[in-house]
C-alpha cells in the first residue's frame, strides 16, 4: 500500500515503479519468512504446500501478461480490485457470518489466491491487502497468522515475477535496491509485532489505508 505510491512519488514512471516495486517487495517474504517460517510450519501444512504452488503459478502468470499485454486497461481497473479487497477486510465478520456454516473453505482459497496472484505478478499494489482478506473470510487463520502467510505467499508470487522483471522489464535498480534494504528490515521484525498487536483495530486500520490507496490510485 506504500511502496508503489513512493516510489511514484519520487519521479518513477507508473511501469518502472511496478516492476522495481515488485523486486523489492521479495524481500518483505525473504524476512518474514527466516523470521516465522517455523511458525507457519507448525499450523496447516497441507494449506501452506497448496498455498505456495497457487502463489508460483499466478505470479508467473501475472508477470508473463505484464510482459506481454499494455498496461493501460489492467490499471484502469486497479482502483476497484484494491477498493473491493479493503471493504471485504473491513466487513471480514460479516462475511464470515454469512459463510455456510463452515470457516474452511479449501477450494475457494486456492482459486482466491490464484487469481490474486496473478493481480500481485502483473501489479502488485494492495495485493497483500487482498490475500489477507482471502485468509481472514474462507480460513479460519487468526489475524496474526494470516498476515505470515500473506507475507509468504506474497513473497513466492513476487520472486517469480521479479525474474521475469529483472530480465525483460525496466527495474530502476538504486530504488530496488533502496526499498528492498527497507523490505527486509521490515519483513522481520513485522511479524513478532503484528502477532503482539490487537486484531480488531488492525484489521480496520488496514482496510481504511487500502480504501485510502484505491481513492489515490483512481485519483492520481
Amino acid at each position: 500500500m506504500v511502496s508503489y505510491p513512493a516510489l511514484l512519488a519520487v519521479g518513477l514512471p507508473p511501469i518502472a515503479a511496478n516492476v522495481t516495486n515488485t523486486v523489492a517487495l521479495v524481500a518483505v517474504g525473504v524476512g518474514s519468512t527466516a523470521q516465522s517460517g517455523r511458525v507457519l510450519l507448525d499450523g496447516d501444512r497441507r494449506r501452506l504446500i497448496v498455498g505456495v504452488i497457487a502463489a508460483l503459478v499466478g505470479g508467473t502468470v501475472g508477470a508473463a501478461l505484464l510482459l506481454v499485454t499494455p498496461a493501460e486497461a489492467f490499471e484502469a481497473i486497479v482502483p476497484f480490485l484494491v477498493a473491493i479487497a479493503a471493504i471485504a477486510l473491513l466487513i471480514q465478520p460479516v462475511l464470515r457470518r454469512w459463510a455456510t456454516g463452515r470457516v474452511e473453505h479449501p477450494a475457494v482459497f486456492l482459486l482466491g489466491l490464484f487469481l490474486i496472484c496473478i493481480y500481485g505478478g502483473y501489479f502488485g499494489a494492495g495485493a497483500g491487502i487482498m490475500i489477507l482478506a482471502l485468509m481472514l473470510v474462507v480460513t479460519s487463520e487468526p489475524l496474526w497468522r494470516a498476515a505470515l502467510s500473506k507475507s509468504l505467499f506474497l513473497g513466492i508470487a513476487n520472486a517469480i515475477a521479479a525474474v521475469g522483471f529483472m530480465i525483460f522489464g525496466p527495474v530502476h535498480w538504486w530504488a530496488a535496491l533502496a526499498m528492498a534494504i527497507g523490505c527486509l528490515a521490515g519483513g522481520w521484525c513485522g511479524p513478532p509485532v503484528v502477532k503482539r498487536l490487537p486484531a480488531e483495530p488492525l484489521r480496520i486500520v488496514v482496510g481504511l489505508c487500502g480504501l485510502g490507496l484505491a481513492v489515490w490510485l483512481a485519483v492520481g
